[in-house]
Order: structure tokens, then C-alpha cells, then sequence
């Protein structure tokens, strides 16, 4: 998947979740999604910090298995659900890049 899709899909996917699934608080719901993005400061930790043959998931972190497994547990609790949702969802979507589909 290009750069430029996979960064699209960061926001359109986490404001697609807002709007129908939080929609009296769509707005706030969006923004907390895209804090969630936040997790992606473990690139920072690389040397090269950008390389686009690179997986994630797996390598960074905040994206290995046991981090992954954290959020899971986030979506147990109402407090940490909507985190959970954003970091899951930012998981799914940087694992679909290293599987080269879109």
C-alpha cells in the first residue's frame, strides 16, 4: 500500500468508527482515536527511523505481540475502550500494509 493511502486510511478509518459508532460524541471520540496514533513515536527507537519495506508489527515496541495484547485487554473496560479500539485499529492497519493487499 502506498504512503499516502496507508495515511489516509489513519484517518478515515478512526473517523469512520467516531461517526458511527459514537456519533453524539463523534467528535471527541475521533480526536482520542487520533491520539492513539501517538503509539507510533516507537519509530523514533529506529535506525532508520522511516523504512518502507519495514514491518511494524512485530518490530517497533509498541507493536509487538505482548503491547498488541495489552490493548486487547483495554477493551474490557469501558475507560480503556476506546483506546483499545484506536491502538487495535492502528495495529490492523499497519499489519495490512506488511501484508501488501491494498
Amino acid at each position: 500500500m502506498s504512503s499516502a493511502v496507508h495515511m489516509v486510511l489513519h484517518f478515515a478509518v478512526p473517523l469512520a468508527i467516531a461517526w458511527f459508532f459514537y456519533r453524539p460524541q463523534w467528535l471527541r471520540a475521533f480526536l482520542i482515536l487520533i491520539a492513539t496514533m501517538l503509539v507510533d513515536l516507537d519509530h523514533l527507537l529506529a535506525t532508520p527511523i522511516f523504512d518502507p519495506d519495514r514491518c511494524s508489527i512485530g518490530f517497533h515496541p509498541l507493536h509487538r505481540w505482548p503491547a498488541i495484547a495489552v490493548y486487547c485487554l483495554m477493551l474490557l473496560p469501558a475507560k480503556t475502550r476506546i483506546l483499545g479500539i484506536g491502538l487495535l485499529v492502528h495495529m490492523i492497519l499497519d499489519w495490512g500494509d506488511c501484508q501488501k493487499f491494498i
